[in-house]
């Protein structure tokens, strides 16, 4: 059995959850098996990293044996004589090796968690975002929704409606705009609105759910210490990458600061930065599969952390393909803390059969391979425009000082 074709797909999520565009990749072996992945975040446009993933393909994975991920993964990673961690290269092979794992399970009839030490939980907490509950006609969020990130009374609203889906945590950003510039201090009225909303959303709740508190590595060293002592008192489950992701060392500084587990991993890659985030003193990683190297790379990032009393929380901002397979990887995991989802009606529509739920848990699958099925005809019937938005995008804006104002405003 050998990888001999492959395929790939750009499609546009109508809501935009999960990001603006999803690369979908199908590989098939010269016997006929099929297995499909996703790519995340791969920082181009869509048809730009279709063409990286194909590229990529025929280079160093066509006519392989499926068995040699090893081989695989050391070709890419050193590709064009880098062999260092690349976002970019990670996020193409991330895709490639998630399709190869999906085609493993197929041929050995087992289902993925059973080929990376067999499965070790029952099911897998879960946890969302707050999203908006009012939606439009076309599926995007209805813009007359109330505003849970930056009303404290609406945030705790629907943290309660999550709650009474069956999710022990929900997760919110309400630290304000991330730019391009990096580290910023937040002004006063950004902490207090943060942390307003963590006041209200934990009267709400009380202990019947855990609080995320994310943000993107918008802040200094020193503001993300003074949020984290306004948010010490709620109890969050972890304080998210609150420095910018080539700014370790303030990341463990605040980490060493807070009494609140700090959490990053979704803009790392590999075992080598998830190695430098761990002795920096971060207790949650958060690799998002779809770019931290695939399923046997991810692996080894939750065994590493292992050695460090640290925990795993698998990041999901994408499509349903990757999902399935950090889902996997929870699994066969002992150090696994809870998996981020997206639920909506296209991330379910893309799929001949939905990823299941049981009252904020996930049930692990009976299916070899991923046990997912793609639905092409709805994948192709949302295209991407080449030369689009990219999957995420940072504020081009210049904030003044104090964080009110836009100085220059880059198109």
């Amino acid at each position: 059995m050998i990888l001999k074709d492959i395929k790939t797909w750009v499609t546009v999520p109508p809501s935009g959850i999960g990001g603006s565009f999803w690369v979908i990749v199908k590989i098939t072996t010269d016997d006929g098996i099929e297995g499909i992945g996703e790519c995340y975040g791969i920082p181009v446009s869509g048809d730009i990293a279709c063409a990286m993933v194909e590229d990529t393909f025929e280079r160093f994975i066509a006519g392989e044996d499926p068995h040699h991920v090893e081989t695989m993964f050391r070709r890419v990673y050193s590709a064009g004589f880098t062999q260092r961690p690349d976002i970019s290269m990670m996020g193409v092979f991330s895709g490639i090796e998630i399709a190869i794992w999906d085609i493993l399970g197929k041929a050995h009839d087992v289902p993925v968690y059973q080929l990376l030490g067999g499965q070790f939980h029952e099911r897998l907490r879960t946890y969302t975002y707050l999203y908006p509950e009012a939606v439009s006609s076309d599926g995007n969020p209805d813009d007359g929704a109330p505003d849970v990130y930056h009303d404290g009374d609406a945030a705790a609203a629907r943290a309660l409606d999550y709650i009474d889906m069956g999710f022990t945590a929900v997760k919110q950003d309400p630290a304000g705009p991330y730019g391009f510039q990096g580290g910023r201090e937040l002004s006063l009225a950004e902490l207090s609105r943060c942390e307003e909303n963590v006041r209200k959303i934990r009267e709400a709740v009380g202990d019947r759910a855990d609080i995320l508190f994310g943000t993107h590595g918008q802040m200094t060293t020193s503001s993300a210490i003074r949020l984290a002592r306004r948010l010490e008192p709620y109890d969050p489950l972890w304080f998210e990458e609150p420095c910018p992701p080539d700014q370790m060392d303030a990341i463990g500084r605040v980490a060493a600061a807070t009494t609140i587990p700090v959490a990053t991993g979704e803009r790392l890659t590999t075992r080598v930065e998830f190695h430098q985030a761990l002795k920096a003193g971060v207790a949650i990683l958060q690799p998002d599969i779809g770019r931290s190297g695939g399923v046997w790379e991810t692996k080894k990032i939750a065994a590493m952390a292992e050695l460090f009393n640290a925990q795993v929380a698998p990041h999901i901002y994408c499509g349903p393909i990757a999902h399935a397979a950090a889902a996997h990887v929870a699994f066969s995991c002992p150090n696994f803390l809870i998996l981020e989802t997206i639920q909506t009606q296209f991330h379910d529509a893309v799929l001949q059969k939905p990823l299941a739920w049981e009252a904020g848990y996930m049930p692990a699958p009976g299916e070899p391979g991923l046990g997912i099925v793609l639905n092409e005809t709805v994948v192709e019937s949302h295209p991407y425009n080449s030369g689009g938005r990219l999957h995420l995008e940072m504020c081009q804006s210049v904030l003044d000082s104090n964080n009110q104002k836009t100085i220059t405003e880059l198109e």
